[in-house]
């Protein structure tokens, strides 16, 4: 995606791997919007920490680099002995499921990697199997994202004003996104949008790094409080949501994103405006039968009692924003039942969330 530097505008993925180092790249996403710079993680502990810290984030994003993490483990392997092989590739595997519960895409990507394997006979095989995997999974990601991009850019009409909540920018994935995805198709086929950016507590992802994006991208865009969708959408300001997602439950459409996705999904079907989620086909769950069987990452209280900023004179600082001697409780995700949802944009086409089932089929 475009991201305008000092020498000019220059692509970058969220995430790619360097594999003379065996090392992977990322965008380190919690300097964003204030400082734009490049993690290199030289093992794969290193990538399983940089999932659970947040230095990535995002559903697509956190699968690829899952993928990637998976191959890098099993490059680090010196033996010759596939059994030995084998058990320290479930090692690798249960490090970096651990890191983050409510994503399937980090399964479904290491799964892919895995499956590949399979196809080897020897440890050589296997290690170039796996890192073959992992760059065909997130390729495959990004060809996705094109597709959601032109299948959703349809429902924008010119002159449209769009909300989304979080971040399912290309930095929550390797490229293009899912929910901007269409904005950015619109942008560049000559569309006029505005979009109204949810700030997004307790990291301010919306604030932070969708905004930042847009501003990549020249969209006209304005940061607003989350509990001031409700104001904007009654004062008939908002013409359509957009949201991105964790873990979509292919059975019924339940849908698993950041927290106060639902909110919004209640006051835009309060409002009569269509809600939409934008996602690749690795982040549905064929297994659940319901969105109540999703487990929800419960964080540290530490991201609601604090905020990361630059001061007047550009240092990076925490401070503490709530009372000192409160606690807080601090769910990541929550899920939005199909009902709310008019239709979710994948890289097959827009369906009704009872009608990916046939996307299984």
């Amino acid at each position: 995606m475009r991201v305008k530097t000092k020498d000019g505008v220059r692509d970058y993925r969220t995430v790619w791997f360097d594999e003379k180092i065996n090392s992977l790249k990322m965008i380190n996403q919690p300097l964003l919007p204030h400082r734009f710079d490049i993690v290199s993680l030289e093992n794969y502990k290193e990538t399983a920490s940089a999932i659970k810290n947040m230095v990535v984030r995002g559903a697509g994003a956190i699968g690829a680099t899952a993928a990637y993490g998976l191959a890098q483990g099993c490059l680090e392997y010196k033996g010759n002995d596939i059994d030995e092989l084998w058990k320290h590739i479930e090692k690798v595997y249960e490090t970096l499921k651990n890191t983050r519960p409510t994503a399937v895409d980090l399964i479904n990507g290491m799964n892919y990697v895995k499956s590949k394997m399979e196809e080897g006979n020897s440890v050589r095989e296997f290690k170039e199997l796996s890192l073959e995997a992992a760059q065909k999974f997130a390729d495959k990601q990004v060809e996705e994202c094109k597709k959601i991009g032109n299948y959703g850019e349809k429902l924008i009409k010119d002159g449209s004003r769009i909300l989304t909540h979080c971040n399912a920018g290309w930095l929550a994935f390797v490229d293009w996104g899912s929910a901007t995805a269409p904005m950015y198709h619109a942008k560049r086929n000559g569309k006029d949008i505005f979009v109204f950016v949810d700030e997004t507590r307790p990291r301010l992802q919306g604030a932070r790094l969708t905004a930042w994006e847009l501003s990549q991208e020249s969209i006209e865009h304005d940061i607003i409080a989350d509990n001031a969708a409700g104001y904007y959408m009654k004062n008939d300001e908002i013409d359509m949501v957009i949201v991105g997602a964790d873990r979509v439950i292919g059975k019924t459409g339940d849908v698993a994103n950041k927290i106060g996705t639902y909110e919004k999904a209640v006051l835009a079907r309060e409002n009569g405006i269509p809600f939409y989620v934008a996602i690749p086909m690795s982040t549905i769950d064929w297994n659940l039968k319901s969105g109540d069987e999703i487990p929800i990452e419960e964080r540290d209280e530490k991201e609601v009692l604090y905020v990361w900023g630059i001061d007047d004179n550009g240092n990076r600082k925490r401070v503490m924003i709530a009372n000192k001697d409160s606690h807080a409780r601090n769910p990541a995700f929550d899920v939005t039942p199909a009902e709310y949802i008019t239709g979710i944009i994948t890289s097959k086409g827009v369906f009704k969330p009872d009608e990916l089932i046939e996307l299984k089929k």
